[in-house]
């Protein structure tokens, strides 16, 4: 065994990791990465088919971004947020409220005025560490400004089934996996859940399965829909309406990659507002182009998944933006700084933003901080990263590489292990079944998905599994080559395993 894998079995403690499996062999150590490729500490090459969790977008040891922290990094790497302001923190904030209202004129960097700043559009920034903390801002903030605006003296939250929203204790109450949250329970508040409009095993689906996404043949009357507009219904004639409806645009990420129905985000935000909820929507993977370049409502998601996007349409890089949706707190993280440092922020508006202000003594103040807020490496790295992503030539890429993956995708149907094919821009999610006419599930103690992601490994492959389902997220440099073989080693590893 290599020693730096000693090292790591004698000191490491890794998230979401049973610790007793994982020291019964070596594990993998990265060294280096160039692309949409990593190294190991042998010398083994392995294609990034899940963007290191999530979050690479442009590809490892990218000379942009690579260039903008070191630049940075000549002038200083962190001062204090608290009393304190700073060049490019700044800067990004005013690129992520352009982005957030991409039909609004903003301030210039010059500060000539231009059109007033609305009450409801997205133009106060706070920034914090990861996807956790921006959430736990979202939620912390959405909780003072119902109970201060008089809309509750006891606000209450709703969220999906099978919800993840973080790790940190506000976070873990907005979420519904058992076997994350359960354990958890005394500890946090209570908040609600609704059914999510998962097509594959929704009970209101009355087709049977075929071979293509559940969101393509369902049959239903968004009974789902209906459950949700009786949820709120229910909270309000108990006198206490709901503060906010809190959800990931799209699509859910540790759900399982679940997707949702086109048309679906609208209708729900609908109701929400129609009783009076705030919206706080979650884009800590689903931001920054993750969920494709189309924004038409009116398509499925056979439709969304090719290329095809309208002049206008690209640069949307906000999910909710594809459904018209919005929110009235936005979290990010994950490809903030293109997967290069950690860093987050949560969108809010002037109304929110106005009910903490207030003379000294009336401690209004919003008590709540990070040591390394606004952080001038990663405010560096996030400038150049959204330099990127709005440029022409990254959104024809990532259309094609869309495209490319749609067909790619469409040839595991001939798997009969593979149950339903998730896809949402450039976030694929492969579900396992014991059988595809039925679809039974394989039990969680068969280690379906992590038995097929080990022996992706063997074969130049690194991905993670959810449960049962296969994630492929292929940073924007991905060739369609290496697309190619990241789909090819899927199909391989699941007739193997399975």
């Amino acid at each position: 065994m290599h020693w730096l894998a000693e090292l790591d079995h004698r000191y490491v403690w890794h998230p979401f990791t049973q610790m007793r499996d994982w020291v019964k062999r070596e594990p993998i150590v990265i060294v280096e990465g160039q692309g949409a490729v990593l190294r190991d500490v042998r010398g083994r090459e392995y294609l990034d088919a899940n963007s290191s969790i999530w979050t690479n977008l442009h590809g490892h040891n990218h000379p942009r971004l690579n260039a903008a922290v070191r630049a940075q990094l000549k002038k200083v790497a962190h001062s204090s947020a608290l009393g304190l302001a700073n060049e490019p923190a700044s800067l990004l904030a005013e690129r992520l409220v352009k982005m957030a209202n991409p039909f609004r004129q903003t301030r210039t960097v010059a500060g000539s005025a231009k059109s007033p700043a609305r009450a409801d559009h997205l133009n106060k920034v706070f920034f914090s560490d990861d996807g956790s903390t921006a959430m736990e801002v979202a939620l912390k903030l959405a909780y003072e400004f119902a109970r201060r605006s008089g809309r509750s003296k006891k606000p209450k939250f709703l969220s999906l089934e099978n919800a993840y929203h973080g790790d940190t204790v506000g976070a873990v109450a907005l979420g519904h996996i058992e076997l994350f949250h359960q354990r958890y329970r005394n500890l946090v508040f209570k908040t609600d859940k609704v059914m999510a409009p998962y097509c594959y095993r929704c009970r209101f689906n009355r087709a049977r399965p075929e071979r293509t996404d559940a969101r393509e043949y369902r049959k239903c009357q968004w009974e789902c829909l209906d459950v949700l507009e009786e949820k709120f219904s229910s909270r309000r004639r108990k006198g206490n309406p709901y503060a906010a409806f809190v959800f990931e645009p799209l699509i859910q990420g540790a759900a399982g990659m679940i997707a949702q129905p086109a048309g679906w985000l609208k209708q729900a935000a609908g109701i929400a507002r129609e009783h009076g909820a705030l919206l706080l929507a979650d884009e800590v993977m689903t931001a920054f182009g993750r969920t494709g370049v189309l924004t038409r409502t009116d398509e499925g998601p056979r439709q969304r998944a090719k290329a095809g996007a309208r002049a206008g349409d690209e640069q949307s890089l906000l999910a909710c933006q594809c459904e018209n949706v919005h929110a009235d707190f936005v979290a990010l993280a994950k490809g903030l700084t293109g997967g290069y440092l950690p860093m987050a922020a949560t969108l809010t508006t002037e109304k929110v933003f106005d009910t903490f202000l207030g003379r000294y003594e009336e401690f209004k103040t919003f008590f709540h901080g990070h040591s390394y807020t606004g952080n001038q490496l990663g405010a560096a790295a996030a400038l150049a990263n959204l330099e990127m992503l709005e440029s022409l030539s990254c959104v024809k890429t990532r259309r094609m590489l869309q495209a490319s993956m749609a067909g790619e995708l469409n040839r595991l149907w001939g798997q009969p292990r593979v149950g339903d094919i998730r896809q949402v821009g450039l976030c694929a999610g492969v579900e396992l079944v014991k059988n595809w006419r039925t679809r039974e599930p394989f039990p969680l103690r068969e280690r379906a998905g992590m038995r097929v992601c080990e022996a992706m490994a063997r074969r130049g492959v690194l991905t993670r599994p959810i449960g049962n389902v296969v994630v492929l997220m292929p940073p924007y440099c991905t060739s369609k080559s290496q697309l190619e073989r990241m789909v090819a080693t899927l199909s391989e590893s699941v007739a193997e395993v399975l």
